[in-house]
């Protein structure tokens, strides 16, 4: 099987994969609903040591850097109460955390989790945390312009392989929002 983008020696429709994934990200697409049929995901196995955007772009192919989308952990403070958001925006833009997360979370502060806070809530791998399979109730705010991407390359929960996902796959998972402007 080819992928859409990039060039893969390993793809497979991700619920041939589940093996492969982090047990949450598993258990979400095995609960998979929406408007996008679970077999159009697709699950490539990638080297974790090319797991970062542009060395992965470089060695998979021209484009994939456009078509990448970072699930950036966001920490929101209002007193004593912290709300953690998944955020997905292209690799190419910034999360604008102090303006359009900060005032769609109903936050006074927000900031990037610690790192270690990011993996131990969400349970993934540094650098493969992805939007599916994450906690209950985190709300999973989503740029617009990646909802438009054809495909888009997110983590699979480890940093070893990603996911190949139609943009518009994003906008219907659990806790999904999608806004204009959350990259500025």
């Amino acid at each position: 099987m080819r992928a859409p983008i990039g060039t893969f020696d390993s793809v497979r429709p991700v619920p041939e994969a589940l093996d492969d994934l982090h047990p949450a990200v598993a258990e979400g697409i095995r609960s998979w609903s929406g408007p996008v049929p679970v077999e159009q995901l697709l699950y490539v196995d990638t080297d974790p040591e090319k797991a970062d955007t542009a060395v992965f772009a470089e060695t998979y192919g021209p484009g994939l850097e456009d078509a990448s989308a970072n699930c950036v952990v966001v920490a929101g403070k209002r007193g004593q109460t912290v709300t953690l958001a998944a955020c997905m925006v292209l690799a190419t833009t910034r999360l604008d955390v102090n303006g359009t997360v900060r005032r769609h979370l109903g936050v006074r502060k927000a900031s990037f989790a610690p790192m270690d806070t990011a993996v131990g809530e969400s349970g993934m791998e540094y650098g493969g945390i992805t939007p599916i399979g994450l906690p209950p109730g985190w709300p999973v705010l989503v740029d617009a312009a990646v909802v438009d991407v054809p495909y888009v390359v997110i983590g699979s929960g480890r940093r070893r392989g990603k996911l190949l996902v139609p943009g518009k796959a994003l906008s219907s998972l659990p806790g999904a929002t999608v806004l204009d402007g959350l990259a500025g």
